[in-house]
């Protein structure tokens, strides 16, 4: 089996949460709070269901359109970030722009502006995160799925978005690797084009083997 001309590194990451004392009543406050705060503060809204429910079927992975659909009760409005297609984005500042011009759009349309009930305020939460190398790396496409067998979901999860998004690398670690250190382009693209956030995590490493193990790629020498 062709060996990588460089090693897959395997890391992963935790998160430390904390509450930016920013909140939003109402959809005024929630795109104008929207626009200054720090873009990891918008990644963790967009990202914190899918670490939440990591087994369950997957989750619209998008915080804003929960609090909006829930909580100030604006169906509309909630549908509409929600179906923002996040894999589609590979910048933080993209996103951003995206959901603030939904919203804006929005409010222009409608004539009631609906509050939360006190206590319910959208809470912004920013989160640091360190990263840090696990005990395995990858030579060929055996090992990595091995690998991927072995570690943890938050491993997968930073490999397969934080580093496409946060990190904005614009492509997911194993794509990255498979292509410039392995060569294989084609399978590369494959698991590049996949909607990651129609997948639970168990299901997406489930997903990335199975691409790996069926492609022509794995046989080759």
């Amino acid at each position: 089996m062709r060996k990588a001309k460089n090693p897959f590194y395997f890391c992963s990451h935790v998160e430390l949460r904390e509450s930016t004392g920013l909140k939003a009543r109402n959809l005024r406050e929630l795109v104008a709070i929207l626009k200054d705060v720090p873009g990891s503060v918008i990644y963790y809204h967009t990202h914190v269901f899918l670490q939440q429910h990591q087994f369950a079927s997957p989750e619209p992975p998008n915080a804003f359109a929960y609090w909006v659909t829930h909580t100030i009760g604006d169906e509309i409005l909630g549908e509409k970030l929600g179906s923002i297609d996040i894999s589609q984005y590979y910048t933080i500042r993209a996103l951003r722009e995206k959901m603030i011009q939904v919203i804006e759009k929005h409010l222009f349309d409608i004539q009631e502006i609906r509050s939360a009930p006190a206590g319910q305020e959208f809470d912004f939460t920013k989160s640091r995160t360190f990263v840090f190398k696990l005990p395995y790396t990858a030579n060929n496409l055996s090992e990595l799925v091995d690998v991927l067998g072995k570690i943890s979901l938050y491993s997968l999860h930073f490999h397969m978005f934080a580093a496409r998004l946060k990190f904005e690398k614009g492509i997911n670690d194993f794509s990255n690797w498979i292509t410039t250190s392995l060569g294989f382009p084609e399978l590369a693209k494959k698991i590049g084009s996949l909607d990651p956030y129609t997948y639970t995590l168990v299901g997406l490493r489930d997903k990335i083997i199975d691409m790996v193990q069926n492609s022509p790629e794995w046989d080759q020498d």
